[in-house]
């Protein structure tokens, strides 16, 4: 069961996505690469970030969002045909905008990060439509861990926020999982990016009404809408698909604030990628829980543990992510829990990340921060049809904590001999989101990522949207694109 407040101790599957049954490695102080040291941003004295919620049972209510196709003016149309109203196109003033997306590359990403790689034609036509200058950057959520060094493939580095330059396509290697027996799916980077391509000369796609870094390709439709699409969008299609052979204690927070290091090198010099006058949209993509340690001595730590029902004893998975950074109340009488990310400690506080975007690019240097979180929340099953198409209906206001059920094992996990007890050892909480017609899909509840993207909304002058959590167990992104262009709509349309 979830552990209640004070924890009694959670548990983490080593690599998850990656591999359960190989042994931890030995401690090992060789955590990976970059090319930039990492930033040290300071911990505000209070983090006050929390996020709670008591709602209904998302599990069996995973509708998708439906899918979405670019009309004439740049908006979109959802799977009902009723418009959202016109695009609101950027004139006079700055209309300059860097987005950074961090992307889960462990080893249950093969699907998720094919729809990210479709998404980026709706989402690059979204963004020519509202006239802005755009500069997209990826990055993964890998910032090492001693615990994952011993099971790297030769060759592979931990991001740590370094942003990823080349096409999936000369990385196809990375798109086998860790472990024995591990998947091999190459085809989560081909089916979006048939021929490669890569940003010319940037670590970044830019692109603007004065042209793009794309490289010269034949336009193709790269989404499967019978339209081609720019050589643009199918730069950004062959830069998302980041592999699945990451590890598995996924740390995006982190690694976002390392891309965002102002003394990196992407960040300096006369074409940098995080401009000062630019507006800052995070969009992250996973689907655990934020595992960001402070302190590595949490991986040794078996009062973060979870019993192994394969032998009834406390053994490392990537539960320990949740029980380090998640304190819980409860059950209740339905199942469900309360809870609230940890203040601080083993894992770093909220209050580095929320320093970083609200107090020193947001506060300080007077930039405009949004956030889209495509993570373990409920589908959203009613959205606003104008700008910024916010959710009406299901969402993260349907998210619930409770533990897992035998109703929540899909077909190929029931076929596996795969049970609630051990997925519940697995992650130390119920699913979030789940999918179990057609392609199957759940994520873990983004408690923390959740409590960071909404404190973007907070204050006493902050009235419009910042922040929107959109589910990846959805069939296609195209809400979460619809989204992320409402957010920018609120900063560059008045």
């Amino acid at each position: 069961m979830l552990r209640c407040s004070p924890p009694l101790g959670f548990a983490l599957l080593l690599v998850t996505g990656c591999f359960s049954d190989n042994p931890v490695g030995a401690l090992d102080t060789d955590s990976g690469s970059s090319t930039t040291d990492p930033v040290s941003v300071p911990t505000s004295g209070s983090d006050t970030a929390t996020a709670t919620t008591t709602a209904t049972d998302p599990s069996g209510t995973s509708a998708t969002s439906g899918s979405s196709t670019e009309t004439t003016d740049g908006s979109t149309d959802d799977s009902t045909g009723e418009s959202t109203g016109e695009t609101i196109v950027c004139e006079g003033g700055n209309c300059a905008v860097d987005i950074l997306v961090v992307m889960d590359n462990s080893g249950t990403m093969a699907r998720e990060q094919a729809r990210v790689g479709r998404a980026m034609a709706g989402l690059e036509a979204g963004l020519r439509a509202r006239q802005l200058d755009v500069q997209i950057m990826f990055t993964t959520v890998d910032n090492g861990n001693p615990y994952c060094t011993p099971f790297e493939p030769e060759g592979y580095d931990p991001s740590m926020g370094t942003p990823i330059t080349t096409s999936c396509t000369e990385r196809l290697d990375d798109f086998t999982g860790l472990g024995i027996n591990s998947d091999m799916v190459p085809e989560s980077c081909t089916d979006t990016c048939p021929v490669a391509a890569a940003p010319m000369d940037d670590p970044f796609v830019a692109f603007s009404e004065d042209g793009d870094n794309a490289p010269d390709l034949t336009p193709t439709d790269i989404d499967g809408d019978g339209m081609d699409d720019s050589p643009a969008a199918m730069t950004m299609a062959c830069l998302a698909p980041q592999g699945i052979n990451g590890c598995g204690y996924e740390s995006p927070l982190e690694t976002m604030l390392q891309a965002l290091n102002p003394g990196a090198t992407w960040n300096q010099g006369p074409r940098p990628f995080l401009r000062p006058d630019a507006t800052l949209a995070v969009v992250v993509v996973t689907d655990e829980a934020d595992c960001s340690i402070e302190d590595f001595g949490v991986m040794d730590d078996d009062s973060y543990y979870e019993i192994n029902p394969d032998n009834g004893m406390p053994q490392a998975s990537s539960a320990l992510c949740w029980n380090a950074g998640v304190d819980c109340v409860g059950p209740d009488g339905d199942g469900e829990y309360d809870c609230s990310p940890t203040n601080g400690g083993p894992l770093y506080p909220l209050g580095r990340y929320t320093g970083l975007l609200i107090d020193q690019l947001q506060d300080t240097q007077g930039k405009d921060v949004v956030m889209l979180g495509v993570v373990g929340v409920p589908s959203v099953t009613d959205r606003a049809e104008d700008s910024p198409f916010e959710a009406q209906a299901g969402g993260v206001a349907d998210l619930v904590y409770r533990d897992w059920l035998p109703s929540d094992i899909q077909p190929s996990d029931d076929a596996a001999g795969i049970t609630a007890e051990d997925k519940q050892f697995d992650f130390g909480v119920g699913p979030g989101c789940s999918q179990v017609g057609g392609e199957e899909a759940q994520a873990v509840p983004p408690s923390r990522l959740r409590a960071v993207c909404e404190s973007l909304d907070e204050g006493s002058e902050r009235t419009d949207l910042r922040c929107c959590l959109e589910s990846i167990c959805d069939d296609d992104f195209s809400g979460a694109t619809q989204c992320l262009l409402g957010l920018l709509d609120n900063v560059h349309g008045a």
